[in-house]
């Protein structure tokens, strides 16, 4: 037995049964993996594959108990080498990092700027994507810390998660809007609108979709975007009114544009910083955990990282 066959069966299983994707991504031949797993199925004594001809169709019982055990043998092997190189390298290495634009743009540049004066050799991979690649990510163990506030804290099993910070949505328009002399604000007054806002699934458009529901209000919504600087964009072109994250919003940058406050029409959304369960975190992404919360020690992190 040996790491190598652990590794194809792994790949095989997250390329959806497709041995050739599998042997692309592991840079070996179709061949040479199916002798891999054959050779440790024959030392195992059991079949882990499904299978009709040639062709892999899914995992066995047998493969599906086991399958949970070979991540395991991996992921010690990987955090292993971490370790050892931490202990070569105590403050240096590199922390990977997935999140949302909005967070990356608006909630994150200052802490980031801190972490880079006390740890200048460690290099930072910053991946935007959406919420659910986030959890993809952090579930194939490519990157340390997911921050999101959809998605993340939907599997318990695989994730512990921290708060990072909580929000609220508001609206945006430009400086002479009637809206601005609205007062109070009321969400009728904002579905007299055509509405920019979030697409479905990003920075808490379920949120503001749940807020018009309870009010028996439809939103006009005619534009949908991933981030607030694309909605901020079309509401200065006079499409429509923008529902962004509070944050997003800088009176400075934004000049032309002002934010009334949805803290009396929007829920309170909150963002997580999530972990996944048994993956080796270095010394300085505590420091950054810390950073992000002041709450977070190393102590805290690990006691809830062992608990189940």
């Amino acid at each position: 037995m040996n790491f190598q066959q652990l590794r194809i069966v792994r790949e095989t299983v997250r390329q959806r049964f497709n041995l050739t994707e599998a042997s692309n991504a592991l840079f070996t031949s179709q061949s040479g993996a199916s002798k891999h797993i054959r050779d440790l199925e024959d030392e195992l004594g059991v079949e882990l594959f499904e299978r009709r001809g040639k062709r892999i169709l899914g995992l066995t019982t047998a493969g599906g108990t086991l399958l949970e055990t070979i991540e395991r043998i991996l992921l010690d092997a990987e955090n292993l080498k971490r370790s050892a190189h931490q202990l070569a390298n105590q403050d240096q290495g590199r922390l990977a990092i997935a999140t949302t634009h909005t967070q990356a743009r608006y909630s994150l540049p200052p802490i980031i700027a801190r972490f880079k004066e006390r740890f200048p050799k460690v290099h930072l991979e910053l991946h935007q994507c959406s919420p659910g690649e986030i959890v993809s990510l952090l579930k194939a163990g490519t990157v340390d810390v997911g921050i999101a506030t959809e998605a993340v804290n939907e599997d318990g099993a695989s994730f512990v998660r921290f708060p990072f910070h909580h929000w609220h949505h508001s609206v945006i328009v430009p400086d002479d809007h009637p809206l601005t002399r609205a007062s109070p604000l009321t969400l009728e007054d904002v579905a007299d609108y055509p509405v920019v806002t979030y697409h479905e699934g990003f920075t808490g458009r379920v949120r503001i979709d749940q807020a018009f529901e309870k009010a028996s209000l439809v939103p006009n919504v005619v534009l949908t975007a991933l981030d607030a600087d694309v909605i901020k964009t079309y509401v200065e072109l006079g499409l429509g009114i923008g529902i962004i994250a509070s944050l997003a919003y800088h009176p400075d940058r934004d000049r032309g544009l002002e934010l009334l406050s949805g803290e009396s029409l929007f829920p309170r959304n909150t963002t997580y910083l999530a972990l996944r369960r048994g993956h080796f975190l270095h010394a300085f992404a505590y420091e950054f955990l810390h950073l992000c919360s002041a709450a977070l020690d190393e102590t805290t992190v690990q006691q809830a990282l062992g608990a189940r």
